[in-house]
Order: C-alpha cells, then structure tokens, then sequence
C-alpha cells in the first residue's frame, strides 16, 4: 500500500458504499428475542444512540440516523476518504444527529474524542474484525467496554473458521503476488487473482480442488475492484472461529446470543437430522455454534452480542415476538415458499404457507398472522423465515410518519442515479417506520426520488427516456421492462413503508 500510515490496512482505494440489513437495530432486537434475550427497543422520544465502527462511506449511519432524527448517531473510520464521502452526504442532506470521526481504533477507547461519544444501544462493526491487526482487534474490545451501554446488543462480522480454511491459501497466494506486482491495491488485487486462476487452472491442489478457493476464483472475476482489494489485499487478514471470537468480546462483558441472520437460528432448515443429534449433545452455546460451522459452509459470520443478557422465558419469547409487526418487502407473486438452505431444499406448506401468503397482503403482526392459521406454528418460525428470506421486515413504529430527514436523504441519494448502468452497490433508502434502512437498488432509489418530488408512475415514459441514455438501442425495451417491473413490485412497498406519499 502506498500509505504509511494505514498498517497493512487498504486505504489507497476506498471502500464500496454499501447498506447492509444486519446492521438494521430492529433486525438485531430480533435475533435476541429468537435467541429469548430481552431488548428495550427505545420509545418514541427516546434519546437512543448508534455506534459504527468501520463506517466506510457510512450508508448504515447516514440511514438510520435519517430513519430517528431524536437518536444520536456516531460512525468512525481509519480513512479519511471514507469519513469525507459520509460527511458530505449527511451535509447534504443537512442532517444533524450523525457525527463521523476519523480515528485509530487501536488508540480511541483512551483518548479525549472517545469521552465525547455517548454510550451506545446498539453497536455495528462491518467487515472489520477480520481485516485489522491484533493491536486495533484489542483497541476495538476496549472501546466497547467502555461505549456499549448494559443491555446495548452488538453487531460484529468476520470471514469465520472452518469455513475459509479450504481458501486461505487462495487469499495468501492473491495478496503475496498483488504486494509483489506493486501499483495500487485494486491493482495488486487483479494481479494476484491472475495468478490464482492460473494456478488451479494448472491443477493446484489447493486451489483446483478445494471447492471454496474453486468457486470464489470463478465468481470474484466479476466483482468490484475496490471490493477484491479491501477483502484480499489486507496485511492483516485472518478469518476466526466463532469460540475465540466470542472471548474477545467476552472481554467488554458481552454474551454471545445469536446470529443476525434468523434462518440460521433455526436449526431445523440449517442442519440435517443427523446433524442436529449431533448438536443435542451440548447445552454449552459456544460448542452447539462449533458443531454448527463444522457442519455448513458458513464463510462470513453476522453475530449478536448483548452486554448483560437478561434471559425470557419460551412463553416470555413467543409474547415479545408475537407483537412484532412485519411488512413484506416483495409484491404478493414474488413469493417464494421453496428456500435453498444448507439442510436441502426447504418446502413451506400447510398454516405457514398459508401465513406466507398473508403476510404479504400487508403490514401484520406475527401474532394476528399466527391467529389466522389453521394449524399449529411458532412466532419463531413463522418470524425467522419471513425475515430471514428476505420477504419480510420488522417494523418499530407501524403508523410513523416518515421524518423530513429521511426524505431529505433519500432525495439526496436518489440524485445520484441517473443511470441504469453502474456498479452493483448495496444501497438503501430511510424508513422511520422501519427504523433503518430499507435495502434498495439504485434504481428503487431513482424512482423514490422522482416520486418525493412529485412526480407520478404516470411520468414512467420520462424516467425509462433518462435511464435508457446509456444504454444500447437494442436494449432499450429491456430497461423498460425492468422500470415497469420495478413500478408494479416496488412502489406499493415504499408507500407502505412511508418513504415515499400515498
């Protein structure tokens, strides 16, 4: 890297932007109610606080600080680069509850700044633990200790262990030969993946045969550059398993309770009988998680840490999931019933097919969608697949009218698209009545501008005229499709989640 002062970290290219829904707070309050871990989601006029660590260009901060203009927002990282993208957006958008700090996590937790950050509900940290070295690791255990509020719920991410031990040698041969071809780190990236594809292509046991290093050589070919340069070109990469994960943060005084993603809570759709025969030898959470990564490819953990867990009982747990309330994110012919899991092919039929159906009429509470089955299901199964496949959000505030904030994000955000060719971001857009992030492709976001602007799915012939600038004559029927798709499935979503007027 050509900076001397990001120790091995990349930071000659900045990080994609990018929104990611396990950093959504309400997507955490249910992992730990999954999990029966009791949350006090914050109340309307609740000054609540969000911590991010390894911000990058800080969508997740920026959306939910727009989404709860009454909480207090805090975003730091390393590069200045990233802290000056976030800040001219929340400029912008003249937002003025989030705060982004560029810092050294090995040296915050002790120095003045990190007095002035409030203690926080709910912490997030993105695709850092695995890319940073020890010291910054350390740094990263002290701060929460000392800005995770008791009863606050964490959110941390990392490549995870024994899933990535049949690509590590793929990853140490791409950043050995990139370090060595010199020029930036997106550069080095491409030039060290050249060598990886010619080395299993060549027959390289290690990479030829091993079925992870196989499939990401053939699938990163296509991805971002600055994507393939932060996940492969750090000094200090190193994937973990879950156990020694969870001493680290034993450290601040956080327990362990759940994954951010629910269908992995659920054993049933993630492990074959067998395999959970296995896992029913132990009571001891940290060597049921083992059991678990030992048996299925899980290669980027989301994990859920609570300091102070206050355990529910089964019948406490169903009573707080049951009053959930859920909004579908996909119009009612999206739904999906069949799920690709690590167990096999998981079919919904009977009462939660039939609940499936329902809740995507509207926004429900798991309860009143429990009350309308036939037969006998669980607030936890029917929430973990509604929400975990993605057909689903947890809503905090149903009847929310959406803050002028979120609007002034949004527009702000959807002003930036006026092409239908770009790169493959993650991107989003702010709902109070989420209480995030809705994740939105940058054409949703074009078309949630244009609507808050007051324009009408009537003016759909001017918007597919500005996005079809770009593209081949030939494919001008083929944005048209995808725009008039995007109007019929999407727009009811974001009226019913208030981002965009009735």
């Amino acid at each position: 890297m050509s900076q001397t002062w990001s120790k091995g970290y990349v930071a000659d290219v900045a990080y994609i932007e990018g929104y990611y829904v396990q950093q959504s707070p309400m997507r955490l309050a249910l992992a730990c109610h999954i999990a029966g871990v009791a949350v006090d989601l914050p109340q309307p006029g609740d000054q609540a606080s969000y911590l991010e660590l390894g911000c990058g260009k800080g969508m997740g901060a920026l959306l939910t600080a727009a989404a709860n203009p009454g909480w207090q927002v805090t975003a730091i990282d390393y590069n200045p680069a990233h802290i000056a993208a976030a800040a001219a957006l929340a400029r912008a958008a003249r937002l003025d509850n989030v705060r982004f700090i560029e810092a050294d996590l090995s040296l915050l937790a002790e120095s003045r700044e990190a007095q002035s950050i409030p203690a926080a509900d709910f912490v997030s940290l993105h695709g850092l633990w695995s890319w940073v070295g020890p010291d910054v690791r350390a740094g990263i255990v002290r701060l929460l200790a000392a800005k995770t509020r008791p009863g606050g719920v964490v959110h941390l991410s990392y490549n995870a262990l024994p899933a990535w031990q049949g690509a590590i040698g793929m990853q140490r041969i791409v950043y050995e030969a990139g370090i060595r071809a010199g020029g930036r780190s997106d550069s080095q990236a491409e030039a060290g993946l050249a060598l990886a594809r010619d080395v299993k292509a060549a027959g390289g046991k290690y990479l030829a045969e091993s079925p992870m290093a196989s499939d990401l050589i053939d699938t990163i070919s296509g991805m971002e550059k600055a994507y393939l340069s932060h996940e492969f070109m750090s000094a200090h990469w190193c994937p973990f398993f879950h156990a020694d994960v969870a001493a680290a943060m034993a450290e601040a005084k956080l327990d362990w309770v759940a994954s951010a993603n629910p269908l992995e809570n659920f054993n049933e759709l993630m492990l074959t009988e067998e395999q959970r025969a296995l896992l029913d030898r132990y009571k001891d959470p940290i060597m049921r998680e083992l059991v678990k990564d030992t048996c299925q490819p899980r290669q980027l953990r989301h994990d859920v840490f609570v300091r102070g867990a206050r355990r529910l009982s089964d019948q406490e747990r169903d009573v707080v999931i049951g009053g959930l309330t859920l909004s579908p994110l996909v119009s009612p012919g999206e739904l999906q019933t069949k799920l690709q899991v690590p167990a096999g092919v998981a079919e919904m039929a009977g009462p939660l097919k039939d609940m499936m159906e329902m809740a995507m009429q509207g926004t429900a509470t798991v309860a009143d969608l429990l009350k309308s089955a036939k037969g006998r299901s669980s607030p936890i199964e029917l929430a973990s697949v509604l929400v975990g496949s993605n057909q689903c959000q947890i809503v905090m505030r149903p009847d929310d009218a959406q803050p002028d904030s979120a609007d002034r994000l949004n527009r702000v955000l959807a002003a930036r698209v006026d092409s239908i060719v770009e790169p493959k971001t993650s991107g989003g857009l702010a709902s109070s009545r989420l209480g995030g992030g809705l994740p939105a492709a940058t054409l949703v976001q074009f078309i949630a501008g244009r609507l808050l602007d007051g324009q009408r799915e009537d003016d759909a012939d001017a918007w597919i005229a500005q996005l079809s600038r770009d593209v081949l004559p030939e494919k001008h029927d083929r944005v048209r499709e995808v725009v008039t798709a995007a109007i019929e499935q999407r727009v009811p979503v974001l009226r019913r989640l208030g981002i965009v007027p009735q």
